[in-house]
């Protein structure tokens, strides 16, 4: 009768290298401990920036790169780069419209640079007829500013319908008279006596 083969004692046991029945053979321990989870976990931590002076210039750079690219967008009149109170085609077409034209309110900061200047000035008459007269052109401009607004509305009717008119459009017609034609963000895009599109 034929016997079973013995298992192979500890002693027996192949060493590395040690081919058996055509397999090499692996030790069966890993001949250290098994690390904790919290050491596991310790050391798949890695910060998602590489927290280097390398790293933090690219990236300051990146971020400049983007904000003057933004800049550029919103003074040429990109709709990507508009801020929500300068988006839409009604807003475009007010802002041309009032590019378009001459306003009394562009004149306004000059007006009150002169009335400062005047005021260094030891004469006293001349002061009092500087202030005087900035009231009275303040006083033509709001008149410039609601005109402006009361025309802007019923262009913007004429042109895009009578129920399609977006809220606030007089004041952000008026508001832009006021500025100086080269502060004005977005710029201008069309040319004085040109009839927007």
């Amino acid at each position: 009768m034929a016997k079973t083969p013995a298992a192979p004692s500890s002693n027996d046991a192949p060493s590395e290298g040690t081919v058996l029945n055509g397999v090499p053979s692996v030790p069966s321990s890993k001949g250290r401990p098994t690390p904790s989870r919290a050491d596991q976990e310790a050391a798949r931590k890695r910060p998602l920036v590489p927290d280097t002076k390398e790293a933090k210039a690219r990236a300051k750079a990146d971020l400049a790169t983007q904000r003057e690219k933004a800049r550029i967008g919103m003074a040429n009149g990109d709709q990507r780069y508009l801020p929500a109170r300068d988006q839409g085609a009604q807003r475009k077409f007010v802002r041309d419209w009032v590019d378009a034209g001459w306003h009394l309110g562009e004149a306004v900061m000059p007006a009150m640079v002169l009335v400062i200047l005047a005021t260094f000035l030891p004469i006293a008459a001349l002061q009092y007829y500087a202030f005087v007269g900035l009231w009275i052109f303040i006083f033509f401009v709001i008149g410039d500013m609601v005109l402006t607004s009361i025309t802007v509305k019923r262009a913007v009717k004429k042109k895009f319908g009578e129920g399609k008119v977006e809220k606030g459009l007089g004041w952000y017609a008026a508001m832009r008279t006021v500025q100086m034609r080269f502060l004005r963000l977005p710029k201008p895009q069309v040319k004085r006596g040109q009839k927007p599109a």
